[in-house]
């Protein structure tokens, strides 16, 4: 009986003492164990993300707006429209991210904090119609900012939390997870790449903040899927992730507007199976050229329908997102060297990128 109980006894000890120098030796490891035993995140009786709330929630404030009729007053039913959304406190000094569609065509914008103070002295810094985001700032110091890990990236399956004021009924929690990432055209323009999840948005959530489970920010609640059709759709919603967020948040605050590169093409990926489009059958990865815009800078270039895009501006065209995103964010005047197949043989143009006009 003695040699048994030594029998298990033994490995199990040395098993459990393994680990323990494992922890302590592994930083990330430790890192990722303690939050999970803290007591105000996880007992043996429950889980919460009250301490996610708790870090993120007072940087979230509501936004209030009011556009002035210029009905004559007998065809008025009332005399201002009013509209409500949500924003994030992303600078102590009081730059506020939300959504352009809360504020456009605004005559009036008040914030009011978490803590129940009101501004009604809202400067409009800019605004950008292909992500539907707006800058705003207010004349105060030492505000609650929204958590930021520069490090965090997204992924499908991460637990988020959408943070806002819906229908005007107080701050609201609701959670999800991420469903999708890279989501583009839903705002007709390929520069957009939104995050899909599963968080309830709801008019007043807009604007508001999509966090993870430690707090920090993810993205900037933006809109629920429509059809034209009468479906009942739930569970879709999306969000402008932070890495885009703040990159038009920094053009806004610089420029006063988003400088994009365009290209004047649209493009669908081309897998690496596609073997058929060069003469020595080789497997490559690019992007087909579907429409182009008549006259844009594709076009003048000679580039035509069908052509099959493998490098540009030196880099490979691996992943469409990738290559769009490079596209925008590439001064125009610049000159780009394009590669691509066409029938079967490998040309080199060279295009000049102009600038995209946004609609208002």
């Amino acid at each position: 009986m003695l040699k048994q109980i030594r029998f298990v006894l033994v490995p199990l000890l040395s098993g459990l003492g393994l680990a323990f120098i494992m922890v302590l030796a592994t930083p990330t490891l430790r890192d990722a164990l303690l939050p999970l035993l803290a007591s105000d995140g996880f007992s043996g009786s429950h889980m919460s993300y009250a301490t996610a709330v708790k870090r993120a929630a007072p940087a979230v404030v509501t936004v209030y707006s009011e556009r002035i009729s210029t009905q004559p007053r007998y065809m008025q039913q009332q005399n201002t429209v009013s509209e409500i959304g949500s924003g994030v406190v992303m600078s102590a000094d009081g730059y506020i991210l939300t959504n352009y569609h809360v504020i456009n065509s605004a005559d009036v914008i008040m914030v009011m904090l978490s803590d129940g103070r009101h501004f009604s002295d809202v400067q409009l810094v800019g605004f950008d119609t292909v992500t539907d985001l707006a800058l705003l700032k207010i004349n105060a110091q030492s505000l609650p900012t929204i958590p930021i890990d520069e490090a965090f990236s997204p992924q499908v399956g991460d637990v988020v939390l959408a943070i806002g004021n819906p229908l005007n009924l107080g701050q609201t929690i609701t959670q999800g997870i991420i469903s999708a990432t890279g989501k583009q055209r839903l705002t007709d323009s390929s520069h957009s790449s939104l995050l899909q999840m599963d968080a309830a948005i709801n008019v007043g959530n807009s604007g508001g903040a999509l966090v993870n489970s430690h707090g920090d920010l993810v993205g900037i609640t933006s809109a629920q899927f429509k059809t034209r059709s009468n479906l009942d759709i739930q569970g879709i919603f999306f969000a402008v992730p932070y890495s885009l967020a703040k990159d038009v948040m920094d053009k806004l605050i610089r420029y006063g507007r988003v400088v994009r590169g365009y290209m004047g093409m649209d493009v669908t990926a081309v897998d690496k199976q596609g073997r058929d489009v060069t003469n020595n059958k080789m497997a490559i990865a690019g992007m087909r050229i579907n429409k182009l815009d008549p006259l844009g800078p594709a076009w003048q270039a000679g580039i035509k329908e069908g052509d099959i895009v493998i490098r540009m501006g030196g880099h490979s065209v691996s992943n469409i997102q990738q290559s769009l995103e490079r596209i925008a964010n590439t001064n125009p005047g610049t000159e780009l060297e394009v590669e691509l197949y066409r029938d079967g043989e490998l040309h080199k143009l060279k295009v000049t990128v102009a600038e995209l006009e946004t609609r208002m």
